[in-house]
């Protein structure tokens, strides 16, 4: 299991990755919708690995939704960096996440990522692909 860290520039947002896949044998994904392409996004997951996303101060956590609003754009509100995507369970404290290579400190061990539309998934079509591919995440704020 390799086991990676990181997280936003101010280091409000950490992260602690865990997962099968080394970094050189990933397929980041750039997601092509506007959000995405606006932060340069390189996406990786694995849903046998665990994710956790602890947040120091929540009031300088922005959680972005926009189109469908199936899933939480995690920006921190101090330094701007785009660490992930969450989707909570009922409870909010844990659910499924992406994770954005860029905010790991072993970032270059990453290929460039390639790209995945999904345009034409409606809302339950993500929430499902998410749920299948997406990391198991817990979120701590505070």
């Amino acid at each position: 299991m390799h086991e990676l860290t990181g997280g936003c520039h101010c280091g409000n947002i950490a992260v602690l990755y865990r997962t099968k896949v080394a970094p050189e044998d990933a397929s980041p994904r750039a997601c092509q919708c506007s959000f995405c392409r606006k932060h340069n996004t390189a996406a990786v997951s694995d849903n046998s690995g665990d994710l956790t996303i602890s947040v120091t101060d929540g009031g300088k956590l922005s959680r972005y939704q926009f189109g469908f609003g199936t899933c939480d754009f995690l920006v921190c509100r101090d330094c701007g960096v785009y660490v992930a995507a969450f989707v909570g369970e009922p409870d909010d404290t844990a659910g499924y996440a992406t994770l954005m290579t860029f905010s790991l400190d072993e970032r270059a061990r990453y290929p460039h990522p390639g790209p995945s539309d999904y345009a034409d998934e409606d809302a339950d079509g993500r929430r499902a692909r998410r749920r299948k591919v997406w990391t198991p995440a817990r979120l701590i704020i505070g």
